[in-house]
C-alpha cells in the first residue's frame, strides 16, 4: 500500500517525520512532499508534487490553509482515502473528496499504524 505524506520533515520531532518513518517500518511504500528537500528512511522528500502512481492513502501534515494548492493535484491521484492528522483537519477538501468517492478520516497516522487499524 502507498502513502503520500503531505508535509513531510526531516526534523525527528516533528510528528510527519515520525509517521514516514512508522509507516516505513510497517513495510509501507512512502511519497514524501514537504517544503524542504531531504530524506527520511532513505526516501527523498519531493518540493514539488511529484508524479505518483497508484497512492492508496493521502497522510496530510498541512494545516488547512496550505492545502488549497494541493486540492487538484490530491484529486488526481485518485487516493482510496484522505487522513486528516490532528491540526489538518479540512471541510472544504473533506467534502470535495468525499464528492470524487474518496474516504477521509479524521485520524492520527501513528496511533492507527500502531494499533493495526491503518
Amino acid at each position: 500500500m502507498k502513502t503520500l505524506v503531505l508535509g513531510a520533515s526531516t526534523k525527528p520531532y516533528r510528528y510527519a517525520y515520525l509517521a514516514a518513518k512508522s509507516l516505513l517500518a510497517h513495510q509501507h511504500e512512502i511519497v514524501l512532499i514537504g517544503k524542504s528537500s531531504g530524506e527520511v528512511g532513505g526516501v527523498s522528500i519531493h518540493t514539488t508534487m511529484v508524479k505518483a502512481e497508484g497512492v492508496d492513502t493521502v497522510t496530510m501534515y498541512l494545516r488547512p490553509e496550505h492545502q488549497k494548492e494541493y486540492y487538484h493535484y490530491i484529486m488526481q491521484l485518485a487516493p482510496r482515502r484522505i487522513i486528516f492528522n490532528p491540526g489538518t483537519e479540512n471541510n472544504e477538501l473533506a467534502r470535495l473528496a468525499q464528492q470524487q468517492g474518496v474516504l477521509t478520516e479524521e485520524a492520527c497516522t501513528l496511533v492507527l499504524l500502531n494499533s493495526g487499524q491503518y
